[in-house]
């Protein structure tokens, strides 16, 4: 499977990263990135070939990666959009719908909206896919192939569960470093040091984080088992739920799935 990522920043980088540490070969992956310093850091990390331009030999492949920051993906579409024929397209420009995607690539149809996030930096992503009805079982296994080089997938039916993605998984890792920034300066607060704050949060959240992913029980009956009448955690819990700490994240939650809506209107504007 040959690959031309439009756009070689971070989440491009991740997944060519994540390829060549499978089967993938160098030689089967092109980047088209206009910033020469860019070009020459990822050709001298990967040894792939780059391209300052997407012409036909670096659009000459099996998949194109949209790899672009949203505000431009319009704009880079309608560039490749001649060029653009039996190639599965896969954007993972967030907030950008796949119908308006088609229309700018001439109405191509062979497109798989993503939405990843930014543990896929280190491997630990998750990413969801939206394809279309004109996608083949092959479609989807080479898409699903590019996507799980840096984690886990999930594929979604209906493009608005995307928006609720955006909010859960998109944005979520913000969420977890708001806590854990939270969590530390707490920490200071009653005395600890910075090394032993930092130590103690990041070691609790990705502690949890495992215990609660290889568990068969809910994260609920989970808190309930820290949690003893009358002892610390209770008294912790206690002051949480009287600030409603439950509502006001799934009100931040509701929020962030609004504003993936409003993104996708502006976006796909013409």
């Amino acid at each position: 499977m040959r690959i031309c990522f439009i756009g070689g920043g971070n989440m491009a980088s991740a997944l060519i990263g994540g390829l060549l540490a499978g089967t993938t070969e160098a030689s089967q992956l092109h980047v088209v990135e206009p910033d020469a310093g860019a070009r020459e850091r990822i050709s001298q990390r990967f040894g792939v070939k780059t391209f300052e331009t997407a012409d036909a030999e670096a659009l000459d492949v099996d998949v194109l990666v949209l790899a672009v920051k949203p505000q431009i993906t319009r704009q880079v579409a309608l560039g490749i959009a001649t060029q653009i024929q039996r190639q599965l397209v896969i954007s993972i420009a967030a907030g950008i719908r796949a119908g308006d995607l088609a229309r700018w690539l001439g109405d191509h149809r062979r497109i798989v909206r993503t939405m990843p996030n930014t543990p896929a930096l280190i491997g630990e992503g998750i990413t969801a896919l939206l394809g279309n009805a004109q996608l083949s079982e092959v479609d989807r296994e080479m898409a699903d192939q590019v996507l799980a080089a840096v984690g886990q997938t999930i594929w979604v039916e209906d493009e608005s569960m995307i928006d609720a993605v955006t909010a859960v998984s998109g944005s979520g890792p913000a969420y977890v470093f708001y806590f854990m920034e939270a969590m530390h300066a707490a920490a200071v607060a009653l005395g600890l040091s910075e090394v032993h704050a930092r130590q103690l949060t990041m070691a609790t959240f990705g502690g949890a984080s495992r215990l609660a992913a290889i568990s068969e029980e809910p994260p609920s009956i989970l808190r309930e088992r820290v949690t003893s009448k009358g002892g610390t955690t209770a008294a912790a819990l206690s002051v949480m739920a009287e600030r409603e700490v439950h509502k006001h994240i799934a009100d931040a939650l509701t929020a962030a799935c609004k504003r993936s809506e409003e993104l996708g209107e502006e976006f796909g504007r013409d």
